[in-house]
């Protein structure tokens, strides 16, 4: 990957790119293997890139695509079960962001589906609806309750561990 490409074509996404990866990821490791395989399949596909959508929709359309991908092929090979519920030992974004609050929301964020996980994400980057439904490739008619069922869903689970570390 020559580093002009990264650059300028990569680089300034970066922000977008971690944060999904933060949210697909519980250790150090697997979040370096799938930000280096984001940035792998972004070079890789950037002459398919056809100009209908921004180039930041592209980024997060193959950013999700990789990291659900990685998740699917980890969980094959590690023969586990399939959970949203994370072990609490596991997560530790403590050092991640800045404010408790926000490490407060993305370790919430990480118990959430994986197709929430992108729904929330997409979200909070103040991304539309319609471009939000455009990136996870789905009716962007739902996207309003989904968005709605989310923030309700991580509202309880915050309000709950707040009670239990009490």
């Amino acid at each position: 990957m020559g580093s002009d490409f990264y650059l300028q074509s990569i680089l300034p996404y970066a922000g977008i790119i971690i944060k999904i990866c933060r949210a697909y990821t519980n250790n150090q490791e697997n979040f370096e293997d799938y930000y280096q395989e984001v940035c792998l399949q972004i070079w890789r596909s950037r002459n398919n890139f056809n100009q209908e959508s921004d180039w930041s929709t592209w980024i997060y359309r193959i950013a999700l695509n990789v990291c659900l991908t990685q998740l699917k092929r980890r969980k094959k090979g590690d023969k586990q079960l399939v959970s949203d519920v994370l072990p609490e030992e596991v997560i530790d974004d403590s050092k991640v962001f800045v404010s408790d609050e926000i490490n407060q929301l993305y370790n919430a964020i990480k118990h959430l589906s994986e197709i929430d996980r992108a729904v929330i994400l997409l979200y909070l980057e103040e991304k539309s609806y319609a471009e939000i439904a455009d990136i996870i490739g789905t009716n962007s008619n739902n996207i309003g309750v989904r968005i709605k069922r989310i923030k309700s869903r991580l509202s309880n689970y915050i309000q709950q561990k707040e009670c239990s570390d009490d």
